[in-house]
């Protein structure tokens, strides 16, 4: 590809559709937005950015809860060739300070729910020219600019021609250990994401997805926000999510596509508006990044909707398998097949291709693989070898080429020389009537070398037996299997991407 406007997505689809709608703002009586509207107010935030000094290369950071001003920077900073850097906002202003230490961003958008915290890593923050507040009566310092300031400035901005490999987001990584890495996401990366999503899930112009998964994170950036500006379809922007306003907007027929994580969909199968939910209205329901328990695919099954489980992770895509509708059922809890243009492999520690019904890890290689770790060569070396990302999942795929995730390979607790798949596990215990959550996790043993150990959540009102469990667990498990202790708790940690912080509980129960 030459260099071309590749920034420009808003530019092209509001000449393409200009009368469209592309967001609906949730935060604002679900206000429409045309994508000629949206056009304007990214192209005065990029004219606001160039006057404060940003250029190509530049990241811009944004710590603020999901709004439509955070979708206008992001593709504000595509026009101009800068590099948008969300942070995300659960964490610490320690841990922030070391994640703007290490993009080096040039200005900082905040939002009035993170004045405090802007003040609390603001002088550690030395690369930072401009702190630009979101709202005016909740600026860190008076003197900040304020993004209203925008309004005054020009709808006119010349685009600047980019290549495929130029940075458009830095994607910080759900780690739980140490800085999270930066993955750097290219205009082409996240091109190439939208055009497989648009030609492998079928999206069209008269989808409409809820966005309330954070923006700080690949799924709410790039499981359909991209893709449906690819395609002409709308987004509405929730600030998060809320159990209440999902059954709201899936009762008002307006939206077709919906995409959560696993803990949110527990929390609608538990909600008591549940039985009355009709969810077969939607085009498409999947959950993604992290496993997700049997049970709860039951549930939508039952009601007739085709729920099924996608994979992805912040350095590919995310969006890189699809399960046709009519083998969900049929292969219960398979990512499926690879996407229009992505390629993947099962390998063995030797790198040998593995065969069907084998275990290895998951390779994935494709244009919508990131351009590696920002400022960490030595690490994207080992990530991305030969084109392939080596991504530390453990797959399988059967005799018809369609892929399982089996696990995180660091996450497989090897017990007497068994290996113990977590996710399998978990989804075991998950299926009894008292449990609402639980998580496996090692636990060192002077026989078998380590064991595994449940720390489980008992649903709202329900009383939770342990040895009721492990029976019911034994008749579906083998022995090795079983966990070998019980945990009972009122909640499980969570990573930044919503993720349960397994290492968190390590630490809390195994080496406290």
């Amino acid at each position: 590809m030459v260099d071309m406007y590749l920034g420009d997505w808003l530019g092209r689809r509001a000449r393409l559709s200009p009368e469209r709608i592309a967001l609906y703002d949730a935060a604002d009586g679900m206000r429409p937005i045309s994508y000629r509207a949206w056009d304007a107010a990214a192209t005065r935030t990029a004219a606001l950015l160039r006057h404060l000094g940003i250029g190509r290369g530049d990241r811009v950071a944004a710590l603020a809860h999901n709004c439509v001003e955070l979708l206008d920077l992001w593709f504000a900073c595509g026009k101009l060739g800068a590099i948008f850097q969300p942070l995300n906002w659960r964490l610490t202003p320690p841990e922030l300070a070391a994640i703007v230490a290490d993009g080096a961003p040039a200005l900082l958008v905040y939002g009035p729910a993170f004045a405090g915290t802007v003040a609390a890593f603001r002088a550690r923050a030395v690369s930072v020219r401009h702190w630009v507040a979101l709202d005016g009566a909740a600026r860190a310092d008076a003197g900040d600019p304020l993004f209203a300031d925008r309004d005054s400035c020009s709808e006119r901005v010349a685009p600047v021609e980019l290549g495929p490999d130029a940075p458009w987001v830095i994607c910080y990584t759900g780690g739980t250990t140490g800085i999270p890495k930066g993955a750097v996401l290219t205009h082409a990366n996240i091109a190439w994401n939208a055009i497989n999503t648009v030609a492998s899930w079928g999206l069209d112009a008269d989808d409409v997805a809820i966005l309330n998964a954070p923006l700080f994170h690949t799924g709410g950036l790039n499981v359909f926000t991209a893709p449906l500006v690819l395609a002409g379809g709308a987004s509405v922007v929730c600030r998060g999510f809320d159990a209440g306003q999902v059954f709201d907007l899936v009762g008002s027929g307006m939206v077709t596509l919906f995409f959560g994580v696993p803990t949110m969909f527990a929390a609608l199968q538990q909600h008591p508006r549940w039985p009355e939910a009709d969810f077969s209205r939607l085009k498409l329901v999947i959950s993604g990044g992290a496993p997700c328990p049997m049970p709860i695919f039951e549930e939508f099954w039952r009601r007739g909707v085709d729920f099924k489980t996608g994979y992805g992770l912040t350095e590919a895509g995310p969006n890189t398998f699809w399960l046709p509708p009519a083998e969900v059922r049929r292969k219960p809890g398979a990512v499926g097949y690879p996407l229009m243009f992505v390629d993947v492999r099962v390998a063995g520690p030797d790198g040998r291709e593995l065969g069907p019904g084998e275990v290895g890890e998951l390779h994935v290689r494709g244009p919508h693989v990131c351009a590696g770790y920002w400022g960490r060569p030595e690490e994207t070396a080992r990530a991305i070898v030969d084109g392939w990302l080596h991504t530390g999942d453990l797959a399988m795929r059967d005799a018809d080429g369609c892929y399982t995730i089996v696990g995180r390979s660091k996450e497989v607790i090897i017990s007497g020389g068994e290996n113990i798949y977590p996710a399998e596990v978990e989804s075991v215990l998950c299926a009894h009537p008292a449990v609402a959550e639980a998580a496996l996790i090692p636990a060192p043993d002077p026989t078998w070398g380590e064991v595994g150990w449940a720390v489980v959540v008992p649903r709202t009102g329900q009383r939770l037996d342990p040895a009721d469990l492990l029976t019911f667990a034994a008749a579906r498990l083998a022995r090795y299997k079983l966990p070998k202790q019980l945990i009972i708790a009122a909640e499980l940690p969570r990573t930044g991407a919503g993720k349960i912080d397994k290492q968190a509980l390590i630490r809390a129960y195994v080496s406290p």
